[in-house]
């Protein structure tokens, strides 16, 4: 096997160079290495972008906008965005959504959502987790039954990032209590704007309120919004999932957090010194490049042996060890910056501020960035989780 890029891939790591640098705006950028917030305006412009080229939906069909780039070349694209600093797009609609519609819905479905997400007219948020099915997800109760050609739906979600902004939700419902959990599940798309939909905000320890539980009260669906067949909803559940735990994983994300930790360490100084040239810091900064360098090629491999197949459990050992490095990575920028990363500071993040901040440039982002990044061996999968799909893998269950 071999895990070196091909001289093709690299002149396309070249082209991708290239595109960034005439056309990702070099403000966006200087927010992302400040820590700051990105306007909505910020977002647009930097989409827009990725409309032309088709790099918002690198995985989609070229037939319905996408690239037809191999896997290794959609990975050194995001490797490419990344190291310019520029924003992770909201994977709801173009990442996760998008791919199961293009893989498993109905050509009218096809015909109907896939325009829209690319344009923004559709903004998607995920209702999978419920209070009671979380990690266990096979045991959500929300259920959805038949009535004529619509489907009726009552339950409730939670934990579900950016509902407020959301005017569209893909559901896990149950459509069958005679059978096991993982095979009395369908696959739901609702608009967020049908009676009985309400969103309430989850207030979080920093005051604010990214996540939300939605409730839905005898929600009226149209038949033809389900995806594929009945019951089969936890076979296109796997699939997203695994889409989402190899970008969680974020090789790419891991090198700008590995230059980031770098430039602090030249900044800040220990017993007169730079930080970085202190041997017991040095250590752990090259363990984890080490760790980080073993992530990259477990990725290559997975593209290597998987190509545009499921990644099944190499998903899986990604979501653990890249979510693992994303929390040790966010705690040793807090250690190198010291008391000044202390405070949580959240004026200083926002893109209008223009007030002092408590020590250095970089200090600022460090508690936030360390609280938030608790979360990324939970969602997606708690890491107990990934365990047990690795386990039977390897049992062959």
């Amino acid at each position: 096997m071999d895990l070196n890029y091909s001289a093709e891939e690299e002149a396309f790591r070249q082209e991708v160079r290239t595109f960034l640098k005439e056309k990702f705006p070099q403000d966006i950028g200087d927010k992302t290495r400040a820590g700051k917030r990105y306007s909505n305006v910020d977002n647009g412009r930097w989409q827009a972008a990725l409309y032309a080229n088709g790099g918002d939906v690198p995985s989609w069909p070229v037939e319905h906008g996408g690239t037809n780039w191999t896997p290794v070349q959609a990975d050194i694209f995001d490797e490419e965005c990344f190291a310019v600093g520029a924003p992770r797009m909201v994977p709801f609609g173009t990442r996760l959504v998008g791919p199961v519609i293009t893989n498993f819905g109905s050509d009218a479905q096809k015909k109907k959502y896939l325009p829209a997400i690319r344009n923004g007219d559709h903004f998607w948020c995920q209702g999978f987790s419920e209070p009671g099915a979380g990690s266990d997800l096979a045991s959500l109760k929300t259920r959805a039954v038949l009535d004529g050609d619509e489907w009726v739906v009552n339950g409730q979600k939670t934990w579900t990032s950016s509902a407020q902004y959301a005017n569209w939700i893909f559901c896990l419902v149950r459509t069958n209590t005679e059978v096991k959990n993982q095979e009395g599940i369908s696959f739901l798309l609702i608009d967020m704007a049908t009676p009985g939909v309400t969103v309430r905000p989850i207030v979080l320890i920093s005051g604010e309120a990214p996540v939300n539980e939605v409730f839905l009260e005898d929600v009226r669906v149209p038949k033809e919004n389900l995806v594929g067949e009945v019951d089969m909803g936890w076979t296109y559940a796997k699939f997203l999932l695994g889409n989402e735990r190899t970008g969680i994983a974020g090789v790419g994300a891991g090198k700008a957090d590995l230059v980031e930790l770098k430039r602090i360490a030249r900044v800040e100084r220990k017993n007169g010194k730079p930080m970085i040239e202190d041997p017991l810091f040095q250590a752990r900064l090259s363990r984890l490049e080490i760790d980080l360098k073993a992530l990259e090629l477990t990725n290559m491999r997975m593209l290597s042996e998987v190509g545009d197949g499921n990644p099944g459990a190499f998903a899986s050992m990604l979501k653990i060890r890249g979510s693992e490095l994303q929390q040790r990575f966010s705690e040793l920028q807090m250690e190198a910056t010291g008391a000044y990363a202390l405070p949580w500071q959240q004026g200083p993040l926002e893109a209008d501020w223009n007030g002092k901040a408590v020590g250095p440039d970089h200090a600022a982002p460090r508690a936030p960035l360390y609280y938030d990044r608790r979360k990324t061996t939970i969602y997606g999968g708690s890491t107990e989780v990934q365990k047990n799909i690795i386990t039977k893998s390897l049992l062959g269950l």
